[in-house]
């Protein structure tokens, strides 16, 4: 992945999540997140009986966004992703606690589980580089790594 999405990602602290209900209405959440910048990986935490969790259960394909913390009007910059959510007990999602709570500490106080999002594509905008550049990433295979 390109180090300046990387850092962009890793920088920010929330995102927007989109899920899909049974009948295949969009649902999107906020939440704040971490960030795995060696497998790629979107970390979040909520509890189980929500309605974006029991989304995700059913299909655990998502899409979202992340914007900075702060907005630059005149320097855009931002995320669309496409994801899908781990199950809990995969190899990948085994350290996602620790990797959110080392950034978001007091969330240790909040009941709920550290969900795993694996980044499959994404599209940073960052206007910072030139009006209109985008910067693509996609996974080199849609299988799990």
């Amino acid at each position: 992945m390109n180090e300046r999405i990387s850092l962009f990602i890793a920088q920010q602290t929330c995102a927007n999540i989109c899920t899909l209900n049974e009948n295949g209405t969009p649902y999107c959440f906020t939440c704040f997140i971490a960030y795995n910048s060696t497998n790629q990986l979107l970390l979040f935490k909520s509890s189980t009986d929500t309605t974006h969790s029991k989304n995700i259960l059913r299909n655990p394909i998502v899409a979202g966004t992340i914007l900075p913390d702060k907005l630059n009007k005149l320097q855009i910059k931002g995320i669309q992703f496409e994801g899908t959510v781990l199950p809990f007990d995969d190899p990948m999602a085994k350290q996602a606690a620790a990797d959110y709570y080392l950034k978001n500490p007091m969330a240790v106080a909040v009941p709920g589980e550290v969900w795993t999002v694996q980044l499959q594509k994404l599209k940073f905008t960052d206007n910072t580089l030139g009006f209109g550049t985008k910067l693509h990433w996609e996974r080199e295979t849609t299988n799990k790594q």
